[in-house]
Protein backbone atom coordinates (compact mmCIF):
# COMPACT_ATOMS: atom_id res chain seq x y z
CA UNK A 1 0.00 0.00 0.00
CA UNK A 2 1.64 3.15 -0.88
CA UNK A 3 1.70 6.18 1.67
CA UNK A 4 -1.73 8.01 0.00
CA UNK A 5 -3.86 5.34 0.84
CA UNK A 6 -2.04 4.25 4.18
CA UNK A 7 -3.04 7.58 5.27
CA UNK A 8 -6.31 7.64 4.29
CA UNK A 9 -6.25 4.06 5.85
CA UNK A 10 -5.45 5.32 9.13
CA UNK A 11 -8.06 7.98 9.24
CA UNK A 12 -11.15 5.73 8.41
CA UNK A 13 -9.77 3.28 10.97
CA UNK A 14 -8.30 0.78 8.76
CA UNK A 15 -10.12 0.31 5.65
CA UNK A 16 -10.06 1.86 2.93
CA UNK A 17 -12.48 2.00 -0.19
CA UNK A 18 -12.45 1.55 -3.85
CA UNK A 19 -12.57 4.99 -4.88
CA UNK A 20 -9.77 5.91 -2.53
CA UNK A 21 -7.32 2.60 -3.86
CA UNK A 22 -8.28 4.50 -7.25
CA UNK A 23 -7.43 7.94 -6.22
CA UNK A 24 -4.37 6.58 -4.25
CA UNK A 25 -3.19 5.20 -8.44
CA UNK A 26 -4.39 2.01 -8.14
CA UNK A 27 -6.97 0.32 -10.86
CA UNK A 28 -9.30 -2.36 -10.78
CA UNK A 29 -6.87 -4.79 -11.68
CA UNK A 30 -4.44 -4.13 -8.56
CA UNK A 31 -7.54 -4.58 -6.05
CA UNK A 32 -8.42 -8.00 -7.59
CA UNK A 33 -4.77 -8.97 -7.71
CA UNK A 34 -4.09 -7.61 -4.01
CA UNK A 35 -7.52 -9.39 -3.02
CA UNK A 36 -6.47 -13.08 -4.63
CA UNK A 37 -3.24 -13.06 -3.12
CA UNK A 38 -4.63 -12.56 0.48
CA UNK A 39 -2.71 -9.08 1.40
CA UNK A 40 -6.06 -6.84 0.59
CA UNK A 41 -9.46 -8.03 1.98
CA UNK A 42 -12.92 -7.42 1.16
CA UNK A 43 -14.22 -6.37 4.07
CA UNK A 44 -17.96 -5.47 2.76
CA UNK A 45 -19.12 -3.76 -0.85
CA UNK A 46 -16.76 -1.50 -1.83
CA UNK A 47 -14.55 -1.34 1.11
CA UNK A 48 -11.37 -2.99 1.58
CA UNK A 49 -8.11 -3.61 4.13
CA UNK A 50 -4.56 -4.73 4.16
CA UNK A 51 -4.19 -7.94 6.24
CA UNK A 52 -1.07 -7.72 7.47
CA UNK A 53 1.15 -9.71 9.99
CA UNK A 54 -0.94 -8.83 12.75
CA UNK A 55 -3.90 -10.42 11.14
CA UNK A 56 -1.94 -13.72 10.42
CA UNK A 57 -0.82 -13.84 13.56
CA UNK A 58 -4.78 -13.66 15.19
CA UNK A 59 -6.44 -16.86 16.62
CA UNK A 60 -9.72 -17.27 14.48
CA UNK A 61 -12.42 -15.57 16.52
CA UNK A 62 -10.26 -12.04 17.04
CA UNK A 63 -9.82 -12.21 13.36
CA UNK A 64 -13.95 -12.27 12.98
CA UNK A 65 -14.07 -9.52 15.28
CA UNK A 66 -11.12 -7.36 13.68
CA UNK A 67 -12.85 -8.08 10.36
CA UNK A 68 -16.44 -7.15 11.93
CA UNK A 69 -14.98 -3.70 13.37
CA UNK A 70 -13.75 -2.79 9.77
CA UNK A 71 -17.12 -3.79 8.52
CA UNK A 72 -18.78 -1.23 11.14
CA UNK A 73 -17.11 1.46 10.23
CA UNK A 74 -17.03 1.20 6.43
CA UNK A 75 -21.46 0.37 6.77
CA UNK A 76 -21.43 3.26 9.22
CA UNK A 77 -19.35 5.44 6.71
CA UNK A 78 -22.29 4.37 3.69
CA UNK A 79 -25.30 5.11 5.64
CA UNK A 80 -23.95 8.58 6.49
CA UNK A 81 -25.54 9.27 9.39
CA UNK A 82 -29.16 7.46 8.67
CA UNK A 83 -28.76 4.81 11.19
CA UNK A 84 -26.24 4.12 14.03
CA UNK A 85 -24.19 0.82 15.58
CA UNK A 86 -26.30 -1.03 17.27
CA UNK A 87 -26.84 -4.56 19.24
CA UNK A 88 -24.00 -6.79 18.77
CA UNK A 89 -21.55 -4.25 16.29
CA UNK A 90 -22.07 -1.65 19.25
CA UNK A 91 -21.13 -3.96 22.12
CA UNK A 92 -17.91 -4.72 20.25
CA UNK A 93 -17.22 -1.06 19.62
CA UNK A 94 -17.83 -0.78 23.27
CA UNK A 95 -14.93 -3.25 24.10
CA UNK A 96 -17.01 -6.16 25.03
CA UNK A 97 -15.64 -9.20 23.13
CA UNK A 98 -17.16 -12.25 23.39
CA UNK A 99 -16.11 -15.50 20.67
CA UNK A 100 -19.99 -16.57 20.37
CA UNK A 101 -21.50 -13.60 19.08
CA UNK A 102 -23.14 -13.79 15.87
CA UNK A 103 -21.03 -11.47 13.49
CA UNK A 104 -22.11 -12.80 10.23
CA UNK A 105 -23.44 -8.88 9.52
CA UNK A 106 -23.21 -5.65 10.35
CA UNK A 107 -26.37 -4.07 12.54
CA UNK A 108 -27.63 -0.67 12.51
CA UNK A 109 -30.41 1.09 14.01
CA UNK A 110 -32.29 3.42 11.78
CA UNK A 111 -32.44 6.99 12.80
CA UNK A 112 -35.07 8.00 10.01
CA UNK A 113 -36.34 6.16 6.86
CA UNK A 114 -36.66 2.79 5.68
CA UNK A 115 -33.42 0.64 5.36
CA UNK A 116 -33.09 -3.09 3.69
CA UNK A 117 -31.68 -5.48 5.12
CA UNK A 118 -28.85 -7.98 3.44
CA UNK A 119 -26.43 -10.52 3.77
CA UNK A 120 -24.05 -7.73 4.84
CA UNK A 121 -26.32 -5.37 7.04
CA UNK A 122 -29.13 -6.24 9.32
CA UNK A 123 -31.42 -2.35 9.56
CA UNK A 124 -33.41 -2.47 12.25
CA UNK A 125 -36.42 0.08 12.91
CA UNK A 126 -35.83 2.59 15.97
CA UNK A 127 -38.15 0.56 18.17
CA UNK A 128 -38.67 1.71 21.03
CA UNK A 129 -36.84 4.82 19.82
CA UNK A 130 -33.29 5.87 20.09
CA UNK A 131 -33.32 8.85 22.28
CA UNK A 132 -29.15 8.87 22.76
CA UNK A 133 -26.40 7.77 21.12
CA UNK A 134 -22.88 8.62 21.12
CA UNK A 135 -19.39 8.14 18.97
CA UNK A 136 -16.48 5.60 19.60
CA UNK A 137 -13.58 6.14 17.83
CA UNK A 138 -15.29 8.55 15.39
CA UNK A 139 -18.82 5.92 14.78
CA UNK A 140 -21.68 6.81 15.59
CA UNK A 141 -23.97 4.01 17.98
CA UNK A 142 -26.32 3.02 20.53
CA UNK A 143 -24.98 3.11 24.04
CA UNK A 144 -23.48 0.37 25.30
CA UNK A 145 -26.60 -0.50 28.04
CA UNK A 146 -29.23 -0.41 25.50
CA UNK A 147 -26.53 -2.53 22.88
CA UNK A 148 -26.10 -4.86 25.75
CA UNK A 149 -30.02 -5.29 26.17
CA UNK A 150 -30.40 -5.40 22.01
CA UNK A 151 -27.94 -8.19 21.96
CA UNK A 152 -28.50 -10.83 25.11
CA UNK A 153 -32.17 -11.13 23.93
CA UNK A 154 -31.41 -13.64 21.54
CA UNK A 155 -28.27 -14.91 22.36
CA UNK A 156 -27.48 -18.48 24.13
CA UNK A 157 -28.25 -17.66 28.36
CA UNK A 158 -24.21 -18.33 29.05
CA UNK A 159 -23.14 -15.87 26.10
CA UNK A 160 -25.68 -13.23 27.28
CA UNK A 161 -24.61 -13.90 31.11
CA UNK A 162 -20.86 -13.53 29.13
CA UNK A 163 -22.02 -10.30 27.49
CA UNK A 164 -23.51 -8.98 30.77
CA UNK A 165 -20.51 -9.82 32.73
CA UNK A 166 -17.95 -8.42 30.66
CA UNK A 167 -19.83 -5.06 30.59
CA UNK A 168 -20.12 -4.55 34.36
CA UNK A 169 -16.28 -5.53 34.46
CA UNK A 170 -15.38 -3.03 31.93
CA UNK A 171 -18.05 -0.63 33.30
CA UNK A 172 -19.35 0.33 29.81
CA UNK A 173 -22.92 -0.31 32.07
CA UNK A 174 -24.02 -0.40 35.50
CA UNK A 175 -26.74 -3.14 36.70
CA UNK A 176 -29.20 -0.05 37.35
CA UNK A 177 -28.27 1.63 33.45
CA UNK A 178 -28.84 -1.92 32.35
CA UNK A 179 -32.36 -2.56 34.07
CA UNK A 180 -33.46 0.61 33.07
CA UNK A 181 -32.29 -0.43 29.51
CA UNK A 182 -34.01 -3.51 29.89
CA UNK A 183 -37.43 -2.13 30.51
CA UNK A 184 -37.41 -0.20 27.04
CA UNK A 185 -38.51 -3.60 25.81
CA UNK A 186 -40.71 -4.62 28.20
CA UNK A 187 -43.51 -7.06 26.29
CA UNK A 188 -40.70 -7.75 23.17
CA UNK A 189 -39.32 -11.05 21.82
CA UNK A 190 -36.41 -11.71 24.13
CA UNK A 191 -37.22 -9.67 27.22
CA UNK A 192 -37.47 -12.83 29.74
CA UNK A 193 -33.87 -14.08 28.60
CA UNK A 194 -32.31 -10.21 28.69
CA UNK A 195 -33.79 -10.37 32.25
CA UNK A 196 -32.72 -13.42 33.20
CA UNK A 197 -28.69 -12.63 32.29
CA UNK A 198 -29.11 -9.51 33.65
CA UNK A 199 -30.26 -10.75 37.26
CA UNK A 200 -27.70 -13.05 36.53
CA UNK A 201 -24.53 -10.75 35.72
CA UNK A 202 -21.49 -10.62 37.75
CA UNK A 203 -18.74 -8.11 36.67
CA UNK A 204 -16.33 -9.98 38.97
CA UNK A 205 -16.69 -12.91 36.53
CA UNK A 206 -12.78 -12.34 34.63
CA UNK A 207 -13.67 -14.23 31.72
CA UNK A 208 -16.02 -15.54 29.24
CA UNK A 209 -14.77 -19.34 30.38
CA UNK A 210 -15.83 -18.21 34.30
CA UNK A 211 -18.64 -16.75 33.36
CA UNK A 212 -19.97 -19.49 31.52
CA UNK A 213 -18.95 -21.65 34.85
CA UNK A 214 -20.67 -19.98 36.67
CA UNK A 215 -23.68 -20.77 34.49
CA UNK A 216 -22.83 -23.96 34.57
CA UNK A 217 -22.73 -24.49 39.03
CA UNK A 218 -26.13 -22.76 39.47
CA UNK A 219 -27.81 -24.86 36.20
CA UNK A 220 -25.94 -28.18 38.41
CA UNK A 221 -27.98 -26.75 41.41
CA UNK A 222 -24.43 -25.83 43.61
CA UNK A 223 -25.00 -22.70 46.11
CA UNK A 224 -24.22 -19.70 44.37
CA UNK A 225 -20.23 -19.15 44.83
CA UNK A 226 -18.19 -16.12 45.94
CA UNK A 227 -16.28 -14.83 43.24
CA UNK A 228 -12.81 -13.56 43.76
CA UNK A 229 -12.87 -14.51 47.33
CA UNK A 230 -9.41 -13.90 49.05
CA UNK A 231 -8.00 -16.79 51.17
CA UNK A 232 -5.99 -15.55 54.22
CA UNK A 233 -3.88 -17.81 56.54
CA UNK A 234 -4.86 -17.66 60.77
CA UNK A 235 -2.02 -14.78 61.04
CA UNK A 236 -4.58 -12.77 58.06
CA UNK A 237 -1.25 -13.04 55.57
CA UNK A 238 -2.97 -13.18 52.35
CA UNK A 239 -2.74 -16.58 50.79
CA UNK A 240 -5.08 -16.11 47.62
CA UNK A 241 -7.48 -14.68 45.67
CA UNK A 242 -9.72 -17.70 43.65
CA UNK A 243 -12.10 -17.58 41.14
CA UNK A 244 -14.86 -19.51 43.18
CA UNK A 245 -15.38 -20.41 46.82
CA UNK A 246 -17.95 -22.72 47.55
CA UNK A 247 -17.67 -21.25 51.45
CA UNK A 248 -19.91 -23.63 52.64
CA UNK A 249 -18.03 -26.69 51.68
CA UNK A 250 -14.47 -25.11 51.76
CA UNK A 251 -14.40 -26.15 48.20
CA UNK A 252 -12.38 -23.48 45.22
CA UNK A 253 -13.06 -24.02 41.91
CA UNK A 254 -10.62 -22.37 39.73
CA UNK A 255 -11.06 -21.91 35.77
CA UNK A 256 -8.15 -22.23 33.43
CA UNK A 257 -8.89 -20.66 29.81
CA UNK A 258 -5.71 -22.24 28.55
CA UNK A 259 -2.29 -24.25 28.81
CA UNK A 260 -1.64 -21.49 31.64
CA UNK A 261 2.03 -22.99 32.87
CA UNK A 262 3.84 -22.62 28.96
CA UNK A 263 4.89 -18.82 29.09
CA UNK A 264 6.23 -18.81 32.67
CA UNK A 265 7.81 -22.48 32.43
CA UNK A 266 8.74 -24.46 35.52
CA UNK A 267 8.93 -20.88 37.65
CA UNK A 268 5.47 -20.37 37.56
CA UNK A 269 4.28 -23.95 37.71
CA UNK A 270 6.38 -24.52 41.26
CA UNK A 271 4.80 -20.60 41.93
CA UNK A 272 1.21 -22.47 41.37
CA UNK A 273 1.66 -25.99 42.90
CA UNK A 274 3.06 -24.21 46.25
CA UNK A 275 0.18 -21.73 46.17
CA UNK A 276 -2.68 -24.77 46.19
CA UNK A 277 -0.38 -26.19 48.54
CA UNK A 278 -1.09 -23.44 50.98
CA UNK A 279 -4.73 -24.04 50.13
CA UNK A 280 -4.93 -27.53 51.07
CA UNK A 281 -2.77 -26.87 54.51
CA UNK A 282 -5.90 -25.07 55.48
CA UNK A 283 -8.26 -27.30 54.86
CA UNK A 284 -9.55 -26.12 51.47
CA UNK A 285 -9.85 -28.70 48.38
CA UNK A 286 -9.14 -27.03 44.62
CA UNK A 287 -11.01 -27.99 41.45
CA UNK A 288 -9.26 -26.97 38.74
CA UNK A 289 -12.29 -26.70 35.21
CA UNK A 290 -11.16 -26.01 31.69
CA UNK A 291 -12.81 -25.48 28.52
CA UNK A 292 -13.24 -29.34 27.96
CA UNK A 293 -14.51 -29.85 31.38
CA UNK A 294 -17.59 -27.51 30.30
CA UNK A 295 -18.59 -29.85 27.68
CA UNK A 296 -19.52 -33.14 30.44
CA UNK A 297 -21.37 -31.03 33.30
CA UNK A 298 -22.07 -34.50 35.30
CA UNK A 299 -18.56 -35.62 35.27
CA UNK A 300 -17.53 -31.76 36.89
CA UNK A 301 -20.42 -32.32 39.65
CA UNK A 302 -18.95 -35.49 40.06
CA UNK A 303 -15.53 -34.11 41.03
CA UNK A 304 -17.26 -31.33 42.77
CA UNK A 305 -18.73 -33.45 45.35
CA UNK A 306 -15.88 -35.66 45.96
CA UNK A 307 -13.74 -32.51 46.87
CA UNK A 308 -16.59 -31.52 49.05
CA UNK A 309 -16.38 -35.32 50.37
CA UNK A 310 -12.59 -34.47 50.96
CA UNK A 311 -12.52 -30.91 52.58
CA UNK A 312 -12.33 -31.12 56.54
CA UNK A 313 -11.97 -28.17 59.40
CA UNK A 314 -10.57 -25.16 57.55
CA UNK A 315 -8.21 -22.55 59.12
CA UNK A 316 -7.65 -18.95 58.48
CA UNK A 317 -10.62 -16.74 57.05
CA UNK A 318 -11.76 -15.57 53.63
CA UNK A 319 -13.18 -12.19 52.70
CA UNK A 320 -15.38 -12.14 49.13
CA UNK A 321 -13.89 -9.00 46.88
CA UNK A 322 -16.72 -6.32 46.21
CA UNK A 323 -17.74 -5.48 42.66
Amino acid sequence: MNLKLELVAARRGGWFSRRDAVSAGYSDADLRRYVATGEWVRVTRGAYAVRGIAYEAMPPWEQAVWLHGLRTRAVSHRLCGRAVVSHQSAVLLHGVRIAELDLRRVHVTRMRGAGRSDGAVCQHAARPPVDAVCEVDGVRTILAPRAVIETVRTTDHRVAVSVVDQALRLRIATLQQLTESLNLFAGRSGFRAAARAVEFGDGRAESVGESWLRVMLAELGLPAPLLQAVIRDEQGTFVARVDFLLAQYGVIVEFDGAVKYGEGGTSALLAEKAREDRLRDLGYQVVRVTWPDLADPAALLRRIRRAIARSGPLAGCFTADAL
